[in-house]
């Protein structure tokens, strides 16, 4: 297989459009036309992580956290970064990065941390808003089967755990067609009406080219009638952080001491404890302490992320037990994900995580 087709996969599962404003996910260096040798899989990409690359013999690194995330003015191997570039560059291996969009995709990086700990009844904390459009549009009565059909596989349809939903209202249209016209029912210059059907289907926003062109294909008329309405709606499978819920509930220092052994944490750092019992939990893998009043919001006992800044501990002391396990430790499993994605979709395909520990924590 083909690397674009490789990258068409991981983006089904996480498309770029779900990514901050901020990052930089996506292809980061090479050319995707070439046939794929081998995919290696990792947090970040380093000079270690390319050279075992070239070992092994692949030409696909997929990465979590983007090599560049700033332009380059120049390549001169001043840097990790710039000399990763030229080392990719002169092996022909490509280097694609799935950041923010994989941490808020559905099942995306927070759920696998949730899955880790083995949270239940597992939500998004912060589901992202402005984000659906709703599409209205108007289909002759023996069309609205292939019409729908057309719209959910263009990606409409989708609330929850449920596909292929939509509202539909029988009805008249009317319309008279002009001079040079190719109608699909009545005459030029004569008054039509027409039995149709009122379609209503919910799309995410960054799918509406895609729906658009799926909608003009499949309808019969010339000129079809549609509206696309911005919803206020929050998107709740899509978001960041999560929370769920502990099977059993734990005393503070038992859960900590638990999570610093599951993600082999070299020193868990936390507020004070207050006794209380841990039974709900939210998360957020890397830079996530900007979620910490979400977490309050949802009544969590705890909230773990990468990186807390100092003020934080005394702003939230009182409402929530804060604890901080690294930036790395948090994400390491996301290679995991990547993993699972490639393996289902390309069981020929070779695939590897790296061996290389990339953390550049270092605990005395």
């Amino acid at each position: 297989m083909k690397i674009k087709e490789i990258i068409r996969a991981l983006e089904m599962f996480a498309p770029l459009p779900l990514q901050e404003g901020f990052d930089n996910a996506g292809l980061q260096i090479g050319l995707t036309d070439a046939e794929a040798t081998g995919a290696l899989l990792c947090l970040d990409v380093t000079e270690a992580v390319v050279d075992e690359a070239v070992m092994l013999g692949y030409n696909l690194i997929v990465s979590h956290h983007p090599l560049l995330f700033k332009g380059c003015k120049s390549i001169t191997g001043k840097d990790y970064v710039e000399r990763c570039i030229i080392k990719a560059l002169k092996n022909d291996i490509v280097i694609y990065s799935m950041h923010t969009n994989m941490d808020n995709a559905p099942m995306g990086v927070n759920f696998k941390i949730a899955d880790k700990i083995g949270l239940q009844d597992v939500r998004v904390l912060d589901p992202k808003e402005q984000a659906l459009l709703k599409l209205v549009t108007f289909v002759p009565t023996d069309h609205a089967a292939a019409v729908r059909e057309a719209l959910f596989a263009a990606g409409c349809g989708c609330i929850g755990r449920y596909d292929a939903c939509s509202y539909n209202l029988q009805g008249e249209g009317t319309f008279r067609a002009g001079q040079g016209t190719h109608p699909y029912c009545g005459k030029e210059g004569e008054f039509h009406t027409e039995p149709e059907v009122r379609i209503e289907t919910i799309l995410p926003a960054f799918r509406q080219a895609d729906v658009r062109r799926a909608l003009q294909a499949a309808h019969p008329y010339e000129e079809p009638a549609y509206d696309f309405y911005p919803l206020s709606n929050r998107w709740e499978q899509v978001g960041s952080g999560v929370v769920g819920t502990l099977k059993e509930p734990e005393t503070e220092t038992d859960f900590l001491k638990r999570i610093k052994k599951l993600f082999e944490v070299g020193c868990v750092k936390h507020s004070r404890l207050n006794g209380r019992l841990i039974r709900t939990v939210a998360l957020c893998g890397g830079a996530g302490a900007f979620l910490l009043p979400k977490a309050v919001q949802a009544q969590a006992d705890v909230f773990i992320t990468g990186e807390v800044k100092y003020h934080d501990y005394f702003t939230f002391e009182h409402s929530i037990l804060v604890a901080e396990i690294g930036h790395y430790e948090s994400e390491q499993y996301t290679k995991e994900i990547f993993y699972t994605i490639l393996r289902e979709a390309f069981p020929t395909l070779e695939v590897s995580m790296t061996r290389v520990n990339t953390n550049p924590v270092k605990y005395l």
